[in-house]
């Protein structure tokens, strides 16, 4: 069996990070070969670009320009990271991809950019690689925006840019994703993330092990 890229989804607060940490310890007891990465800034330029993208205010940029950098970012972490790590045999487990930018710069920006130029520079960037399987955490935006602040007032940088867009943004943003997952079935599923922690990994892990042989 080839490695597989598997990507976690979701708005603010939705606890991928959390979920990631888990799976990765779920994965080292059962003995597979993995990495575990982010988008933006899963390599050190990446983490250059990823100051740009989450730090400062909500208005510093427009969708084009964010759409610009998260592609430029992508395409170093798919080269220098992802693909080579998959080459190896490892297996991937990224925190965003692809379906973050649809999902912000197309959905949750109301359509400004269209979903063309959105194709036509992941084609550009990526080719026609897409991940083996997506979580997609789904959350109430108020929840989960909740969540996000206060987990930043112990972070020494704060990374809320995307967390001071108005209600209707993250709104649009929990749309986009529920969209991408109805077009996307045998690739993306969505799980309740506004449950307990435990409760929400055992949903990871049991669709983990039906998809794949651990």
């Amino acid at each position: 069996m080839k490695a597989p890229f598997i990507t976690f989804e979701g708005g603010e607060g939705s606890g991928k990070s959390t979920q990631i940490k888990l799976l990765g310890e779920y994965l080292k007891v059962k003995g597979v070969d993995f990495i575990t990465t982010k988008e933006p800034g899963g390599t050190p330029l990446g983490g250059e670009l990823r100051r740009l993208l989450v730090e400062g205010s909500a208005d510093k940029m427009d969708a084009i320009a964010e759409a610009l950098l998260f592609f430029a970012d992508r395409r170093i972490h798919m080269s220098q990271k992802v693909w080579p790590a998959l080459k190896n045999g490892q297996w991937v487990i990224s925190d965003r991809f692809a379906d973050s930018t649809t999902a912000y710069q197309y959905y949750a920006y109301n359509k400004r950019l269209s979903k063309e130029d959105i194709d036509m520079l992941y084609r550009f960037a990526v080719g026609d690689f897409k991940p083996d399987l997506t979580f997609i955490l789904d959350i109430d935006p108020k929840v989960g925006l909740k969540r996000s602040f206060e987990k930043s007032e112990s972070m020494e940088v704060k990374e809320t840019r995307n967390e001071n867009r108005v209600l209707t943004f993250h709104e649009n943003l929990r749309q986009g994703y529920l969209e991408i997952a109805k077009s996307e079935p045998q690739r993306c599923v969505v799980l309740n993330a506004d449950t307990d922690i435990k409760t929400l990994h055992a949903e990871i892990v049991r669709v983990l092990e039906e998809r794949f042989e651990i």
